[in-house]
């Protein structure tokens, strides 16, 4: 959602005598809407595949001056979320990049594949007043290209069982999905050995859950986190929903995405102290 504060125009019209001519009214010069902006976004241009790459903006509020205070706090409903995607939706990059006194963000990072990435940054800003509205944060977007030869890969018809880095992750029961409705998906979560996992927490929260709408590439993010942990509601709307785990190997994950059509899903958990990314391939109604 980008944020927008509009800009009132007052017309004043002043009648000024009777006679038989007439003219037009003239109409009111509106400036354009004061917006959040990136600013200063690198990199500029295309970037190799495999190799370092430094991520580097600034969010520029209405009034001009650099955003610099952000939430803080032990929840995932923090700081700024920057993610990028490969068009294809084949790759993504997930990262909490630390915000310098001058409100600049800077994060390397590496993209395995020539392509084009969409880039997401979730911002959490630490406001007062009515600025959000009910809003606790905004999204802006930008791109990076990577050179070299892009293949895009069709997206994969997952099931219900999804293997990554050595663990299982299984979904159960038939899910029906719709657009702006809340609904959870239970998924079990096993290791080599079909021992229910342990999750750590990452970026504030038990697991991540990243959705991307095939082609549009809409966005939708939500969390799983104890029981009783504050900064976790995800909001769309006047609709809530919050994804919870209460014993090891059990996710109980929140979905609320925009529109209906197909969307991949980027399952997000610490692991054996690693991130382990599972996707999934949904189809919501």
């Amino acid at each position: 959602m980008r944020i927008s504060l509009l800009v009132v125009a007052v017309l004043a019209l002043v009648a000024s005598g009777c006679g038989s001519g007439s003219s037009a009214p003239k109409a009111p010069t509106v400036e354009a809407a004061h917006t959040y902006r990136l600013a200063g976004f690198e990199p500029a241009g295309k970037v190799a595949a495999g190799k370092p790459v430094k991520v580097a903006f600034t969010i520029e509020q209405p009034n001009g001056k650099p955003l610099t205070a952000y939430k803080r706090g032990a929840g995932p409903h923090t700081g700024i979320h920057l993610i990028m995607v490969r068009d294809d939706l084949s790759t993504i990059i997930h990262r909490h990049p630390p915000v310098g006194a001058d409100g600049k963000l800077e994060q390397t990072v590496v993209f395995p594949e020539p392509g084009r990435y969409r880039v997401v940054v979730d911002a959490y800003p630490n406001v007062t007043g009515s600025v959000l509205g009910t809003q606790s944060n905004f999204q802006l977007f930008g791109s990076v290209d990577v050179a070299g030869d892009y293949k895009p890969k069709p997206l994969p018809v997952t099931g219900k069982t999804v293997e990554a880095d050595g663990f299982r992750f299984q979904l159960h029961g038939n899910p029906h999905l719709k657009a702006i409705q809340a609904a959870f998906l239970t998924i079990g979560v096993t290791d080599r050995q079909g021992r229910p996992a342990r999750f750590t927490p990452w970026l504030g929260a038990l697991a991540h859950a990243i959705f991307f709408r095939e082609k549009t590439l809409d966005y939708f993010h939500t969390h799983v986190c104890a029981p009783g942990a504050s900064g976790c509601t995800s909001t769309l709307g006047g609709t809530q929903v919050t994804g919870t785990s209460s014993r090891p190997g059990r996710l109980t994950v929140g979905v609320l995405v925009p529109a209906p059509g197909t969307w991949r899903l980027f399952l997000q958990t610490k692991l054996g102290g690693r991130v382990v990314t599972a996707p999934f391939t949904l189809v919501v109604k």
